[in-house]
C-alpha cells in the first residue's frame, strides 16, 4: 500500500506559549474542523497533552458514514512539536507531527502528515479525493485559525530585507 504525504504551514499572530496551549487541546479541534465532518470529542481530553493519551473522537468523513477515530498521542516536546498516529478510524495509517516554532511576530505552525488508505486498489482510486478533502480542511483550519487569533501580518522591514536578499543570491 501506498504511503502518502501531506504539509501544511501556517503563521500565526501570536506567542508560542498561547500557540502550544490553544493547539494541543483537544478540545479546540472542533473549532478547527469543518462542521460537515461532525466531529465529536468522546473522551481523553480531561488533561493536558502527553505521551500515551488516548483520545477518542467520532467523525463523519463520508455523507452517512460516522465513524470512531482513536488517536494516539506518541510524542510530545513542549512548546515545540507533538505526534498523534490513528489507532482505529478512517485511515490505514495516519500519523501526524505538529511541530510550531517562534518567528518574528508570532509563531510558525507546521504540519507533516503520512497516510495510507483502507481498501486496497479502491483505496488508490479515492486517493485524489482524499488528498483534495484534506486540502479543503486545512483550508479551513487555516481560516478558523484566522478568525479566531486574527491575520498574521509580515513585517514589512523584514520582507524587504528578505526580497532584497533573494535579488542578491540570484545575481550572484
Amino acid at each position: 500500500m501506498k504511503l502518502y504525504q501531506f504539509s501544511s504551514k501556517q503563521k500565526l499572530p501570536i506567542s508560542l506559549d498561547e500557540a502550544w496551549k490553544f493547539l494541543t487541546d483537544a478540545n479546540n479541534l472542533k473549532l478547527l474542523t469543518p462542521p460537515e465532518l461532525d466531529m465529536t470529542v468522546q473522551y481523553g481530553t480531561e488533561r493536558g497533552m502527553y505521551p500515551g493519551q488516548l483520545i477518542e473522537y467520532t467523525v463523519t468523513p463520508l455523507p452517512f458514514y460516522k465513524t470512531n477515530w482513536v488517536t494516539h498521542i506518541t510524542q510530545v516536546e513542549e512548546n515545540k512539536f507533538f505526534v498523534d498516529e490513528q489507532m482505529y478510524g478512517p485511515y490505514a495509517t495516519w500519523h501526524h507531527k505538529h511541530f510550531i516554532s517562534e518567528i518574528e511576530g508570532g509563531t510558525l505552525m507546521e504540519d507533516l502528515i503520512h497516510y495510507r488508505l483502507p481498501l486496497g486498489f479502491l483505496g488508490k482510486l479515492g486517493a485524489p479525493f482524499v488528498k483534495k478533502k484534506l486540502e479543503e480542511i486545512f483550508r479551513f483550519r487555516e481560516s478558523a485559525l484566522i478568525k479566531h487569533f486574527g491575520a498574521f501580518e509580515e513585517n514589512k522591514d523584514t520582507v524587504q530585507n528578505k526580497e532584497t536578499t533573494q535579488k542578491h543570491e540570484i545575481l550572484n
